[in-house]
């Protein structure tokens, strides 16, 4: 089966939905990330549960373009979690076709964020859509082992866990537990390439997360064994944004470019055909 590539929000920052969908389309991708809500108080996104017109005029873009939705972000569970406000933005999503939902773990209290986890899953059922968690070193969900715990628990059936190469190599999770991972709870991974060396405070965790990832192959993460180690069928959400490299190229440009390098690790045999 061929794989499936998605163009993720961040590797676009500052690129507006109906220019991320063309951009998405003249690179290659199937899928792209939109951001509905922002990753931090003041952050860039695009809430388009408030403007219905705009809905409606990118749903009938992407259908003249052949490319779909894939993600959409975020939402964080906090302490004080409550999904009820939350259910404009996932019916958006829905309307949008996205499958999945990008969620972050904000809070050190274990069992409350399981159940907080439980009660956004029952709240997005209807509207076909998966959550799936995405841990962080610079999160209160800090690996891919707190993550399983949290699935453990929960036990949804619209639950699920991204594996980011960026982080995994942050958590320092290990190959063997990307093995372990149940196949129901894989609906997409992200990549892109980075140092090996860890950064030493969240700041800078946050800074490379969101400005300086790498183009696959020119770091030193093990992506070829991350992805081996999940279903070779497995959609892929492109997520290097590079503030440096992105610099006078158009979206579409840089999106093909970082789609043209992501292919080489993990498609080589069909980049050299080409």
């Amino acid at each position: 089966m061929k794989r499936k590539w998605s163009l993720s929000f961040l590797t676009g920052l500052g690129v507006a939905p109906e220019e991320a969908v063309r951009a998405a389309a003249e690179a290659g991708y199937d899928y792209l990330g939109l951001r509905l809500m922002p990753a931090f108080p003041g952050g860039l996104a695009y809430p388009l549960m408030d403007d219905p017109a705009r809905v409606k005029s990118l749903i009938s873009l992407m259908a003249d373009s052949g490319v779909a939705v894939f993600d959409v972000e975020m939402i964080r569970i906090s302490p004080d979690f409550d999904p009820e406000p939350l259910l404009p933005f996932l019916e958006c999503a829905g309307q949008l076709g996205a499958r999945a939902i990008l969620v972050a773990g904000d809070d050190a209290d274990e069992g409350r964020l399981t159940s907080s986890f439980v009660k956004l899953c029952e709240a997005a059922h209807p509207f076909g859509l998966s959550m799936d968690l995405e841990f962080m070193p610079q999160s209160e969900l800090r690996d891919l082992a707190a993550a399983t715990r949290v699935l453990s628990a929960a036990d949804q059936p619209n639950q699920g866990v991204i594996i980011d190469t960026l982080h995994v190599s942050r958590a320092r999770t290990t190959i063997e537990e990307i093995t372990a991972v149940p196949r129901k709870w894989l609906n997409y991974a992200q990549i892109c390439d980075a140092p090996a060396k860890i950064p030493d405070t969240r700041e800078e965790l946050n800074y490379t997360a969101r400005h300086a990832r790498l183009l696959p192959g020119e770091g030193e993460l093990d992506l070829a064994g991350m992805f081996a180690a999940m279903p070779a069928d497995l959609p892929v959400a492109v997520e290097i944004p590079n503030d440096e490299q992105s610099a006078g190229l158009s979206a579409a440009e840089w999106a093909k470019r970082t789609l043209i390098a992501s292919r080489r690790i993990l498609e080589p045999e069909s980049e050299e055909g080409q």
